[in-house]
């Protein structure tokens, strides 16, 4: 048993957490959806707030100290400032749209940061049965077995994924699509499967070999996949090639082998 205080208590209670929504997701995903509108077409429902709740209940009970932002909540009451205090940083359901439309593309992601940085990461797809777990330094793992990024070194045969977000203004629009038109010419092929800690996992087990978002909803979306992805020897990084920052809304990650060519790409894509 892992002791109490220690990253590995951490992790262990954000399994926990994330096995009990889990189980509220996979029976909420063949029932009827009651389903609420954030913004044109960004959704939200019942479960999200369900999960949440039982989340936030579970950890808050465990760590009273801990400080916590969540998806709902910050919707609810405004944005919470990411301090130095270890911090639970929640998604409890990523991949609303998909859960809407019965698409198996869902997810818990827990992530924890200690001096701003992600320490503990927890993502677990309940319809496929599939838990990513990573404690910084410590390796990752998919169902308790290692994980590492895929050993592609050409940008011609790399698998790219990206999402098109939520925003419907003709501007926002067209960049991503001009963006992804001129990436499409450079990568073997596209996916956006409509999560980004999935992505992120996709990124960190070698299914995808190169991932970017921008204008993502906040830092519960790449909390827990960002340790995830850097302990699978993967990296994580603006996709401007600066430094990743957690709060920025833009992500990109690949294996260290394509990243730089990665780069390039994006900034002639812009």
């Amino acid at each position: 048993m892992a002791q109490k205080g220690s990253v590995e208590h951490f992790l262990a209670a954000a399994v926990d957490a994330a096995k009990s929504a889990g189980e509220v997701i996979r029976s909420g995903f063949y029932e009827t959806k009651n389903v609420e509108h954030k913004g044109q077409v960004d959704l939200v429902t019942e479960t999200d707030k369900k999960c949440e709740e039982l989340i936030f209940d579970f950890l808050k009970l465990q760590f009273p100290d801990h400080k916590f932002i969540g998806e709902e909540t910050t919707a609810a009451f405004g944005t919470t400032e990411l301090t130095d205090e270890p911090t639970w940083i929640v998604d409890p359901l990523d991949g609303t749209t998909n859960f809407v439309h019965g698409f198996p593309f869902v997810c818990v992601s827990i992530g924890l940061t200690i001096g701003r940085i992600p320490t503990v990461g927890v993502v677990y797809n309940p319809i496929m049965d599939e838990l990513f777990t990573a404690i910084r330094g410590k390796g990752a793992f998919l169902n308790g077995k290692p994980i590492k990024t895929s050993s592609q070194n050409e940008l011609v045969k790399s698998l790219l994924a990206t999402e098109i977000g939520t925003k419907r203004d003709k501007s926002t629009v067209d960049a991503s699509t001009n963006r992804v038109n001129s990436l499409l010419f450079k990568v073997r092929s596209l996916r956006m499967s409509g999560s980004c800690a999935l992505n992120l996992c996709g990124i960190a087990c070698g299914r995808l070999d190169l991932f970017y978002e921008l204008g993502f909803g906040g830092p519960w979306d790449v909390a827990a996949g960002a340790v995830i992805v850097t302990e699978a020897g993967g990296l994580v990084f603006d996709p401007s090639g600066k430094e990743f920052d957690i709060t920025s809304q833009r992500i990109a990650a690949s294996n260290p082998l394509v990243k730089d060519a990665f780069i390039e790409a994006l900034q002639k894509s812009e």
